[in-house]
Protein backbone atom coordinates (compact mmCIF):
# COMPACT_ATOMS: atom_id res chain seq x y z
CA UNK A 1 0.00 0.00 0.00
CA UNK A 2 1.63 3.28 -1.10
CA UNK A 3 2.66 5.68 1.67
CA UNK A 4 1.18 9.17 1.64
CA UNK A 5 2.86 11.77 3.82
CA UNK A 6 1.71 14.77 5.73
CA UNK A 7 3.64 18.01 5.57
CA UNK A 8 6.11 17.33 8.38
CA UNK A 9 7.03 13.86 7.18
CA UNK A 10 7.35 14.93 3.55
CA UNK A 11 9.56 17.89 4.43
CA UNK A 12 11.86 15.75 6.59
CA UNK A 13 12.14 12.98 3.99
CA UNK A 14 12.83 15.50 1.22
CA UNK A 15 15.59 17.01 3.36
CA UNK A 16 17.25 13.60 3.83
CA UNK A 17 17.06 12.91 0.09
CA UNK A 18 18.46 16.34 -0.79
CA UNK A 19 21.29 15.93 1.71
CA UNK A 20 22.26 12.65 0.08
CA UNK A 21 22.43 14.31 -3.32
CA UNK A 22 24.48 17.19 -1.91
CA UNK A 23 27.02 14.82 -0.35
CA UNK A 24 28.06 13.23 -3.66
CA UNK A 25 30.19 16.13 -4.95
CA UNK A 26 31.77 16.38 -1.50
CA UNK A 27 32.82 12.73 -1.76
CA UNK A 28 34.35 13.47 -5.14
CA UNK A 29 36.41 16.27 -3.55
CA UNK A 30 37.99 14.07 -0.91
CA UNK A 31 38.56 11.39 -3.53
CA UNK A 32 40.58 13.92 -5.50
CA UNK A 33 42.46 14.91 -2.35
CA UNK A 34 43.30 11.27 -1.71
CA UNK A 35 44.69 10.87 -5.23
CA UNK A 36 47.21 13.65 -4.52
CA UNK A 37 48.63 11.76 -1.53
CA UNK A 38 50.03 9.07 -3.78
CA UNK A 39 48.26 6.29 -1.88
CA UNK A 40 47.03 3.56 -4.20
CA UNK A 41 45.54 0.11 -3.84
CA UNK A 42 49.02 -1.35 -4.34
CA UNK A 43 50.59 0.67 -1.50
CA UNK A 44 47.91 -0.07 1.12
CA UNK A 45 48.62 -2.65 3.88
CA UNK A 46 47.22 -6.16 3.65
CA UNK A 47 45.47 -5.84 7.02
CA UNK A 48 42.10 -4.10 6.69
CA UNK A 49 42.43 -2.55 10.14
CA UNK A 50 45.88 -1.16 9.28
CA UNK A 51 44.40 0.10 6.02
CA UNK A 52 41.86 2.16 7.95
CA UNK A 53 44.66 3.72 9.99
CA UNK A 54 46.61 4.68 6.87
CA UNK A 55 43.55 6.18 5.18
CA UNK A 56 42.45 8.10 8.29
CA UNK A 57 45.93 9.61 8.59
CA UNK A 58 46.06 10.50 4.90
CA UNK A 59 42.69 12.25 5.02
CA UNK A 60 43.03 13.80 8.48
CA UNK A 61 43.37 17.32 7.08
CA UNK A 62 40.68 16.97 4.41
CA UNK A 63 37.65 19.09 5.28
CA UNK A 64 35.74 17.36 2.50
CA UNK A 65 36.39 13.94 4.07
CA UNK A 66 35.36 15.25 7.50
CA UNK A 67 32.15 16.71 6.05
CA UNK A 68 31.41 13.54 4.08
CA UNK A 69 31.89 11.45 7.22
CA UNK A 70 29.63 13.76 9.22
CA UNK A 71 26.86 13.70 6.63
CA UNK A 72 27.12 9.93 6.34
CA UNK A 73 26.91 9.56 10.10
CA UNK A 74 23.87 11.84 10.26
CA UNK A 75 22.10 10.05 7.42
CA UNK A 76 22.76 6.60 8.86
CA UNK A 77 21.22 7.50 12.20
CA UNK A 78 18.45 9.87 11.13
CA UNK A 79 16.91 8.30 8.02
CA UNK A 80 15.19 5.60 10.08
CA UNK A 81 13.96 8.08 12.68
CA UNK A 82 12.64 10.45 10.02
CA UNK A 83 10.77 7.61 8.31
CA UNK A 84 9.33 6.40 11.60
CA UNK A 85 8.13 9.90 12.47
CA UNK A 86 6.59 10.27 9.02
CA UNK A 87 4.60 7.10 9.67
CA UNK A 88 3.54 8.15 13.17
CA UNK A 89 2.22 11.38 11.71
CA UNK A 90 -0.16 9.28 9.60
CA UNK A 91 -0.73 6.36 11.95
CA UNK A 92 -4.39 7.23 12.52
CA UNK A 93 -5.05 6.81 8.80
CA UNK A 94 -2.69 3.95 7.96
CA UNK A 95 -3.03 1.50 10.84
CA UNK A 96 -6.71 0.56 10.26
CA UNK A 97 -5.95 -0.08 6.58
CA UNK A 98 -2.89 -2.17 7.42
CA UNK A 99 -4.84 -4.22 9.94
CA UNK A 100 -7.56 -4.91 7.37
CA UNK A 101 -4.98 -6.06 4.84
CA UNK A 102 -3.42 -8.45 7.34
CA UNK A 103 -6.77 -10.05 8.09
CA UNK A 104 -8.15 -10.52 4.60
CA UNK A 105 -6.05 -13.49 3.31
CA UNK A 106 -5.19 -15.57 1.32
CA UNK A 107 -1.63 -15.51 2.69
CA UNK A 108 -0.95 -17.01 6.10
CA UNK A 109 1.65 -16.38 8.79
CA UNK A 110 2.88 -18.86 11.40
CA UNK A 111 4.71 -17.66 14.52
CA UNK A 112 6.94 -19.67 16.84
CA UNK A 113 7.07 -17.66 20.08
CA UNK A 114 8.89 -20.39 22.02
CA UNK A 115 11.89 -20.47 19.66
CA UNK A 116 14.47 -17.81 20.62
CA UNK A 117 16.07 -15.62 17.97
CA UNK A 118 19.77 -16.24 17.25
CA UNK A 119 22.30 -14.34 19.34
CA UNK A 120 23.67 -12.51 16.28
CA UNK A 121 20.23 -11.00 15.67
CA UNK A 122 19.04 -10.14 19.16
CA UNK A 123 19.56 -6.51 20.12
CA UNK A 124 21.35 -5.54 16.89
CA UNK A 125 20.28 -2.28 15.24
CA UNK A 126 20.82 -3.29 11.61
CA UNK A 127 21.40 -0.33 9.30
CA UNK A 128 21.50 1.71 12.52
CA UNK A 129 17.72 1.62 12.55
CA UNK A 130 16.61 2.63 16.04
CA UNK A 131 15.64 -0.54 17.89
CA UNK A 132 16.58 -2.73 14.92
CA UNK A 133 14.01 -4.35 12.68
CA UNK A 134 11.64 -4.60 15.64
CA UNK A 135 12.12 -1.05 16.92
CA UNK A 136 8.60 -0.11 15.77
CA UNK A 137 5.62 -2.42 15.40
CA UNK A 138 5.13 -1.14 11.83
CA UNK A 139 8.82 -1.22 10.88
CA UNK A 140 8.04 -3.48 7.92
CA UNK A 141 5.76 -0.92 6.34
CA UNK A 142 8.07 1.97 7.32
CA UNK A 143 11.13 0.29 5.85
CA UNK A 144 9.34 -0.81 2.68
CA UNK A 145 7.34 2.27 1.78
CA UNK A 146 9.16 5.20 3.39
CA UNK A 147 12.79 4.04 3.27
CA UNK A 148 13.12 1.63 0.37
CA UNK A 149 10.61 3.06 -2.09
CA UNK A 150 11.32 6.69 -1.21
CA UNK A 151 14.71 7.34 0.39
CA UNK A 152 16.69 4.47 -1.22
CA UNK A 153 14.93 4.68 -4.57
CA UNK A 154 15.87 8.36 -4.84
CA UNK A 155 19.51 7.30 -5.22
CA UNK A 156 19.24 3.85 -6.83
CA UNK A 157 16.03 4.00 -8.86
CA UNK A 158 13.75 0.99 -9.33
CA UNK A 159 14.57 -1.26 -6.37
CA UNK A 160 12.84 -4.24 -8.01
CA UNK A 161 14.91 -4.34 -11.21
CA UNK A 162 17.91 -6.14 -9.68
CA UNK A 163 15.67 -8.50 -7.76
CA UNK A 164 13.99 -9.65 -10.96
CA UNK A 165 17.24 -9.70 -12.93
CA UNK A 166 19.12 -12.06 -10.61
CA UNK A 167 16.43 -14.69 -11.19
CA UNK A 168 17.48 -14.76 -14.84
CA UNK A 169 20.72 -16.44 -13.70
CA UNK A 170 18.86 -19.56 -12.60
CA UNK A 171 19.38 -22.70 -14.73
CA UNK A 172 15.61 -23.22 -15.12
CA UNK A 173 12.53 -21.03 -15.32
CA UNK A 174 9.85 -23.50 -14.26
CA UNK A 175 10.14 -23.72 -10.48
CA UNK A 176 6.98 -24.73 -8.64
CA UNK A 177 7.86 -24.89 -4.91
CA UNK A 178 10.03 -22.02 -3.70
CA UNK A 179 11.45 -21.23 -0.28
CA UNK A 180 12.76 -17.73 0.28
CA UNK A 181 15.18 -17.17 3.14
CA UNK A 182 14.95 -13.70 4.65
CA UNK A 183 11.61 -12.57 3.26
CA UNK A 184 11.81 -9.15 4.95
CA UNK A 185 8.95 -6.95 3.72
CA UNK A 186 8.35 -8.98 0.57
CA UNK A 187 10.29 -7.18 -2.17
CA UNK A 188 12.23 -10.20 -3.43
CA UNK A 189 9.22 -12.42 -2.71
CA UNK A 190 7.28 -10.22 -5.12
CA UNK A 191 9.97 -10.69 -7.78
CA UNK A 192 9.83 -14.46 -7.23
CA UNK A 193 6.04 -14.47 -7.54
CA UNK A 194 6.04 -12.34 -10.68
CA UNK A 195 8.76 -14.46 -12.30
CA UNK A 196 7.17 -17.78 -11.32
CA UNK A 197 3.44 -16.97 -11.14
CA UNK A 198 2.36 -20.61 -10.80
CA UNK A 199 4.74 -21.40 -7.94
CA UNK A 200 3.79 -21.83 -4.31
CA UNK A 201 6.03 -19.63 -2.16
CA UNK A 202 7.13 -20.16 1.42
CA UNK A 203 8.99 -17.36 3.19
CA UNK A 204 10.99 -17.33 6.42
CA UNK A 205 11.90 -14.16 8.30
CA UNK A 206 12.95 -13.39 11.88
CA UNK A 207 11.51 -9.88 12.26
CA UNK A 208 7.78 -9.96 12.94
CA UNK A 209 7.15 -6.38 11.69
CA UNK A 210 8.79 -7.29 8.38
CA UNK A 211 6.81 -10.52 8.12
CA UNK A 212 3.55 -8.67 8.77
CA UNK A 213 4.31 -6.33 5.87
CA UNK A 214 5.06 -9.30 3.59
CA UNK A 215 1.70 -10.77 4.63
CA UNK A 216 -0.03 -7.54 3.64
CA UNK A 217 1.78 -7.39 0.29
CA UNK A 218 0.68 -10.93 -0.50
CA UNK A 219 -2.92 -10.32 0.56
CA UNK A 220 -3.12 -7.11 -1.45
CA UNK A 221 -2.22 -9.08 -4.59
CA UNK A 222 -4.14 -12.25 -3.79
CA UNK A 223 -0.97 -14.32 -3.38
CA UNK A 224 -1.17 -17.27 -0.98
CA UNK A 225 2.30 -17.01 0.53
CA UNK A 226 3.07 -19.29 3.46
CA UNK A 227 5.12 -17.16 5.88
CA UNK A 228 7.05 -18.36 8.94
CA UNK A 229 8.82 -16.42 11.67
CA UNK A 230 11.97 -18.53 11.74
CA UNK A 231 15.70 -18.13 11.16
CA UNK A 232 16.99 -18.97 7.69
CA UNK A 233 19.43 -21.48 9.14
CA UNK A 234 16.70 -23.24 11.13
CA UNK A 235 13.44 -23.07 9.20
CA UNK A 236 11.78 -26.14 10.69
CA UNK A 237 10.31 -26.87 7.24
CA UNK A 238 10.15 -30.40 5.77
CA UNK A 239 13.25 -31.80 4.08
CA UNK A 240 13.36 -32.17 0.28
CA UNK A 241 10.18 -30.12 -0.12
CA UNK A 242 11.32 -27.37 -2.53
CA UNK A 243 12.80 -27.17 -6.01
CA UNK A 244 14.27 -23.68 -5.41
CA UNK A 245 15.71 -22.03 -2.31
CA UNK A 246 16.64 -18.36 -2.79
CA UNK A 247 17.56 -15.20 -0.94
CA UNK A 248 18.39 -11.58 -1.78
CA UNK A 249 20.88 -9.50 0.23
CA UNK A 250 20.55 -11.17 3.65
CA UNK A 251 23.87 -13.00 4.02
CA UNK A 252 25.80 -9.86 4.96
CA UNK A 253 23.56 -9.55 8.02
CA UNK A 254 24.91 -12.83 9.42
CA UNK A 255 28.25 -14.03 10.77
CA UNK A 256 30.13 -16.63 8.73
CA UNK A 257 28.99 -19.53 10.92
CA UNK A 258 25.33 -18.64 10.29
CA UNK A 259 25.91 -18.30 6.53
CA UNK A 260 27.40 -21.78 6.41
CA UNK A 261 24.40 -23.05 8.35
CA UNK A 262 22.08 -21.36 5.83
CA UNK A 263 23.75 -23.26 2.98
CA UNK A 264 23.34 -26.52 4.89
CA UNK A 265 19.68 -25.73 5.56
CA UNK A 266 19.10 -24.87 1.89
CA UNK A 267 20.61 -28.22 0.92
CA UNK A 268 18.31 -30.04 3.36
CA UNK A 269 15.21 -28.25 2.10
CA UNK A 270 15.85 -28.94 -1.58
CA UNK A 271 14.65 -32.01 -3.39
CA UNK A 272 17.35 -33.86 -5.38
CA UNK A 273 18.20 -31.79 -8.44
CA UNK A 274 16.83 -28.62 -6.86
CA UNK A 275 18.46 -25.20 -7.26
CA UNK A 276 19.87 -22.69 -4.80
CA UNK A 277 20.33 -18.99 -5.56
CA UNK A 278 21.83 -16.55 -3.07
CA UNK A 279 22.65 -12.93 -3.92
CA UNK A 280 24.45 -10.46 -1.73
CA UNK A 281 27.25 -7.91 -1.45
CA UNK A 282 30.46 -8.02 -3.47
CA UNK A 283 33.05 -10.38 -1.90
CA UNK A 284 36.22 -8.62 -0.81
CA UNK A 285 38.31 -10.92 -2.99
CA UNK A 286 36.69 -9.30 -6.04
CA UNK A 287 37.84 -5.81 -4.99
CA UNK A 288 41.29 -4.26 -4.83
CA UNK A 289 42.58 -3.00 -1.48
CA UNK A 290 41.15 0.46 -2.04
CA UNK A 291 37.76 -0.97 -2.93
CA UNK A 292 37.78 -3.14 0.18
CA UNK A 293 38.61 -0.13 2.33
CA UNK A 294 35.75 1.89 0.85
CA UNK A 295 33.27 -0.97 1.31
CA UNK A 296 34.44 -1.60 4.87
CA UNK A 297 34.35 2.10 5.73
CA UNK A 298 30.80 2.42 4.46
CA UNK A 299 29.71 -0.76 6.26
CA UNK A 300 31.05 0.50 9.58
CA UNK A 301 29.10 3.73 9.26
CA UNK A 302 26.03 2.08 7.82
CA UNK A 303 25.36 -0.24 10.75
CA UNK A 304 26.55 -3.51 9.20
CA UNK A 305 28.28 -5.47 11.99
CA UNK A 306 28.78 -8.66 9.93
CA UNK A 307 29.60 -7.15 6.51
CA UNK A 308 33.35 -7.78 6.69
CA UNK A 309 32.93 -11.33 7.95
CA UNK A 310 30.35 -12.14 5.27
CA UNK A 311 32.26 -10.45 2.45
CA UNK A 312 35.44 -12.30 3.43
CA UNK A 313 33.81 -15.74 3.37
CA UNK A 314 34.28 -18.04 0.37
CA UNK A 315 30.64 -18.73 -0.44
CA UNK A 316 31.44 -21.32 -3.11
CA UNK A 317 33.50 -23.33 -0.66
CA UNK A 318 30.72 -23.11 1.91
CA UNK A 319 28.20 -24.32 -0.69
CA UNK A 320 30.39 -27.27 -1.69
CA UNK A 321 30.94 -28.17 1.97
CA UNK A 322 27.16 -28.29 2.33
CA UNK A 323 26.98 -30.81 -0.54
CA UNK A 324 26.13 -28.63 -3.54
CA UNK A 325 27.51 -29.18 -7.03
CA UNK A 326 27.60 -27.02 -10.17
CA UNK A 327 28.47 -24.07 -7.93
CA UNK A 328 28.92 -20.79 -9.82
CA UNK A 329 29.52 -17.21 -8.68
CA UNK A 330 29.27 -14.03 -10.75
CA UNK A 331 28.14 -10.46 -10.63
CA UNK A 332 24.88 -9.43 -12.25
CA UNK A 333 25.28 -8.29 -15.84
CA UNK A 334 29.05 -8.69 -15.79
CA UNK A 335 29.38 -6.28 -12.86
CA UNK A 336 30.25 -6.92 -9.25
CA UNK A 337 26.96 -6.08 -7.50
CA UNK A 338 24.84 -7.80 -6.56
CA UNK A 339 27.01 -10.90 -6.34
CA UNK A 340 25.13 -14.10 -7.12
CA UNK A 341 25.88 -17.73 -6.29
CA UNK A 342 23.92 -20.56 -7.85
CA UNK A 343 24.25 -24.28 -7.11
CA UNK A 344 22.44 -27.59 -7.44
CA UNK A 345 21.66 -30.42 -5.06
CA UNK A 346 22.80 -33.66 -6.73
CA UNK A 347 20.00 -35.74 -8.24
Amino acid sequence: MPAPMRQGGRAAMDFMISMGAASRPISARWGAALAKTGITAETLPDSIDERHKVMNAALANSSAFAMSSLLGEFSSVEHGRVARDAFDELADVLEPKLAALEAQGPAKMTLYPDIPAPDYYTGVWFHRTTGGWEGHEQMGYIHSEFIHKNYVASSFGDIFTQRRAVLGLLPHQNYKRICEMGTSSGHFTTALQETFPEASITGVELALPMLREALRVANAHGWAWDLHQRAAEDTGLPSASFDLVASYIILHEMPASAIKAVFREAFRLLEPGGSMLMSDVTPYRKLDKMGVWRADWMAQRGGEPYWREAASLDWSEAAREAGFVDVEERGLGGGIYPWVITARKPA
